[in-house]
């Protein structure tokens, strides 16, 4: 992947970034808009110094940590489908998503004006979960868990509900019911009963 001058990243070079964007989506999550550039530099094991020069405003970080985050979201599908029948695989992936939120949540601000001045990314974002959510959905219709006639964008719409009503860290547990309650209306009858 080329750095922001379009010269390719050396593999350390690389390998760096991948820790501090690790380690921001975590210092984001847990300190929300507290979290400081020091920490996350100290948590990925780099020196501030290797930071600004991947990353040299607060702004460029949240961009590639938001990026990085929906990226990793997205690959997951291949693994949860490995491991559960689509049915079962969908529903972990949304409890993912709501940990994705989590990390939303602590770079908000910067992530609006983000999203606000750069429309592709918010297109590139819907597109990659869509994508996700379709693998899903085509893997569990061919396994005969899940219903034919419900879209992906449909999916994706009802789990961003989901998470406007009870994305807050204390409302986890509601979270989980009403991703039950979205399963139950995607899946073939008698087949979901709310038990991962």
């Amino acid at each position: 992947m080329p750095d922001p001058s379009g010269r390719p990243v050396r593999a350390d070079a690389r390998a760096n970034e991948d820790k501090l964007l690790a380690a921001a989506a975590l210092a984001f999550t847990r300190d929300g808009a507290a979290a400081t550039l020091k920490q996350i530099a100290k948590d990925a094991g780099v020196g501030i110094a290797t930071l600004y020069r991947r990353f040299p405003t607060r702004e460029q970080l949240v961009d590639a940590t938001y990026r990085y985050e929906t990226a990793r979201l997205s690959a997951r599908t291949s693994d949860l489908l490995g491991e559960l029948p689509a049915d079962r695989a969908l529903r972990a992936w949304m409890s993912e998503v709501l940990d994705y939120l989590a990390t939303k949540h602590g770079m908000a601000d910067t992530l609006k004006t983000l999203l606000r001045d750069d429309e592709q990314l918010s297109s590139q974002t819907r597109e990659q979960l869509t994508g996700a959510i379709e693998e899903f959905r085509l893997a569990g219709i061919s396994q005969g868990v899940i219903r034919e006639d419900v879209p992906p964008t449909d999916i994706l719409m009802n789990l961003a509900g989901v998470t406007l009503a009870a994305g807050a860290a204390h409302q986890r547990a509601q979270a989980e019911r009403l991703l039950d309650l979205l399963m139950d209306g995607i899946t073939r009858p008698d087949r979901w009963r709310g038990h991962c």
